[in-house]
């Protein structure tokens, strides 16, 4: 679930776009709290937020007007965070928006595959949801299909400090380890999430760029992920392609084989412009030499 923001010109205001339905027409603004709570089971949950002065509810948006008074004024830095929780919080409930709808079903699960996805959940809980919020990050279950095994996690990964591939291969292992019926782990972004700065890297921001991340994750990073290794693209420049090999593939012999053999060779298929493809990792150090003199 990836919730957009967007500031209005009334900074007590801000909008948040879902991605998906709020309200199926019109809109709903709740400014009286107890009105709030007895109608929508969203505003309740956005009404809980210190801070939370009104709320309305549209067609594909939630815009909150935060209070202003000496007792509960609170900047966005504070109150954006626990709107977005909120939001998802809602969404990952299955309840409706207003009251007199029908709820979502819980998931049309079967009493065995519901065991299943009590056990994900309690996993993710007790396990994964612990020590990625210690190390900066968030996930959330979302959905399990029992007919292919796959299962659907939102994750936030902005606060991390090592790249999110690697760590969604550790939770992946993980929920595969305990639970056999699963086959593959999916994960979508929880909320917006700060951009990478790549101003001094404008070969990031081309169309390439946006192709060879497509085929490192939808193939590539997937076919290494058994090792334990993922690559990320770190630039562009002059046809030629530069990534770094971490996890497994960080110092593992069978790097440039893997490099020159597979990656280099998908690469440049997939996308012809690229006549090269040059690994920056020190697989002695582990420091990067790309960003040295370059």
């Amino acid at each position: 679930m990836f919730i957009q923001t967007l500031p209005h010109e009334n900074e007590d205001r801000m909008k948040f776009l879902p991605g998906r339905q709020v309200l199926a027409e019109g809109s709903i603004l709740f400014e009286n709290e107890k009105e709030g709570r007895e109608r929508s089971p969203l505003a309740a949950r956005l009404f809980d937020i210190p801070g939370v002065r009104s709320v309305e509810l549209g067609e594909d948006y939630v815009t909150i007007v935060k209070r202003t008074d000496a007792e509960h004024k609170t900047l966005w830095i504070q109150l954006k965070p626990m709107v977005l929780a909120a939001i998802m919080d809602h969404y990952m409930s299955g309840m409706p928006v207003l009251n007199g709808e029908p709820q979502s079903a819980r998931a049309s699960y079967s009493e065995e595959e519901q065991k299943i996805v009590d056990s994900i959940v309690e996993l993710i809980d007790t396990r994964v949801q612990p020590q990625l919020r210690e190390d900066g990050g968030d996930v959330a279950f979302k959905s399990f299909d029992p007919a292919d095994g796959v299962v659907v996690l939102e994750m936030d990964s902005s606060g991390l400090s090592t790249p999110a591939f690697g760590t969604q291969i550790k939770i992946e292992n993980t929920l595969k380890h305990f639970v056999p019926e699963i086959h593959r782990v999916r994960f979508e972004r929880m909320v917006e999430e700060v951009a990478e700065d790549t101003s001094d890297r404008p070969g990031l921001k081309s169309d390439e760029a946006d192709q060879i991340r497509v085929l490192l994750e939808t193939r590539i990073n997937p076919a290494i992920a058994a090792h334990g290794g993922y690559i990320t693209l770190i630039d562009i420049k002059d046809n030629t392609a530069f990534v770094e090999m971490a996890g497994g593939c960080q110092g593992c012999g069978m790097a440039d084989a893997t490099l020159k053999q597979g990656v280099e060779v998908e690469i440049k298929s997939a996308v012809p412009v690229i006549e090269r493809v040059l690994d920056v990792t020190d697989h002695a150090g582990g420091a990067n030499p790309y960003y040295v003199g370059y």
